[in-house]
């Protein structure tokens, strides 16, 4: 039921893009005027902004805040959940692959986990389905953090300032269960609302300039948005890598990583099929794709619009997008 949900979710997606390319197809850069632009008051546009008054237990955002950087849940206490998605660079490590204790390289790029809350699953294959099921992968990854909750619950209960926070939040004080919930509910504090972008979307016309409307305009023309739309601009469904063209044939060196989805389910249709990304903050991400092959956005919006799209974008129409996707960065709570 859930497989046939999102076939015919990315069907009808594929079918409006195809609309919107035939409406627009003689509508070139040039045609792109400032002066077309409506007040976003009128337009019903298909990115929402992030909400600013997202309700959290504050108790429990500090405590999961401090076991997301504590080194102790490594089995070797090297590593913490802030070793690889560093809030100071875009929730990420500016690593093709995170590495974990003793040197581990690990097998595919850590996606942000700013605004990782809003994601309909985790990780880029979608095996786990919410933030609190996904903290066991790398909590207990051999090439990640190599621990146990046993160790985990262990080296806590011997932290009195732990054994009085978790007795003053949780009922059972120390449990797997519990940790999971604090660390998953800091995550989810760790959205990025008041964008540019989304200053724009809730009517102020002066927040983005003429250029980043005009990529925006892009963006929606040539079916970018067919996957990143939402709050997030993405997040929120599968898609194959390469729909227009074969992008592991021609990159080579496949790996199990690349399977994506077909990792998870066995089904053949799943194979290069991933988690489409949000692309807030994507201006901070770098490298970019479940492997890192990319390290600039520049050559990112240039490889999406080659594989994605089938289209070979020209320097004007990446700039304008790239300016465009600029002004979806927004700040965390505590900037």
């Amino acid at each position: 039921m859930i497989r046939s949900y999102f076939i015919a979710l990315i069907v009808i997606c594929s079918i409006g893009v195809i609309l919107w390319q035939q409406l627009h197809k003689d509508e070139g850069l040039a045609r792109l005027s400032p002066t077309a632009f409506a007040s976003t008051k009128e337009m019903n546009e298909p990115i929402q902004p992030i909400e600013s008054d997202v309700r959290l237990d504050e108790g429990k955002v500090q405590l999961g805040k401090s076991l997301f950087n504590d080194r102790r849940l490594s089995h070797d206490n090297s590593l913490s959940c802030a070793s690889c998605h560093n809030l100071r660079t875009g929730g990420v490590d500016s690593r093709p692959s995170s590495l974990g204790i003793n040197g581990a390289v690990g097998s595919i790029n850590s996606p942000t986990v700013l605004n990782s809350g809003a994601n309909f699953k985790q990780f880029w294959d979608g095996r786990a389905e919410t933030l609190e099921d996904q903290i066991d992968g790398p909590i207990q990854g051999p090439k990640e953090m190599g621990s146990t909750w046993i160790e985990v619950t262990a080296r806590l209960s011997e932290a009195p300032d732990y054994v009085s926070s978790f007795g003053a939040l949780y009922r059972d004080g120390i449990q797997v269960n519990n940790i999971k919930d604090a660390i998953a509910t800091y995550e989810r504090s760790l959205s990025t609302p008041g964008s540019r972008f989304d200053l724009y979307l809730r009517g102020d016309s002066t927040a983005i300039n003429d250029e980043e409307k005009q990529g925006y305009q892009v963006f929606k023309s040539y079916g970018c948005i067919s996957c990143h739309q939402g709050r997030s601009v993405g997040g929120n469904m599968f898609q194959t890598f390469g729909v227009m063209a074969d992008y592991f044939a021609e990159r080579g060196r496949i790996t199990r990583a690349d399977l994506g989805r077909f990792n998870v389910t066995g089904d053949e249709r799943d194979r290069y099929v991933f988690k489409v990304p949000g692309l807030r903050n994507v201006e901070l991400t770098a490298p970019y794709f479940h492997d890192g092959s990319v390290s600039t956005l520049e050559n990112a919006v240039e490889v999406m619009g080659r594989y994605q799209l089938g289209r070979h974008l020209s320097a004007r129409e990446i700039d304008l997008l790239v300016k465009f996707l600029k002004t979806l960065t927004g700040k965390r709570r505590d900037d």
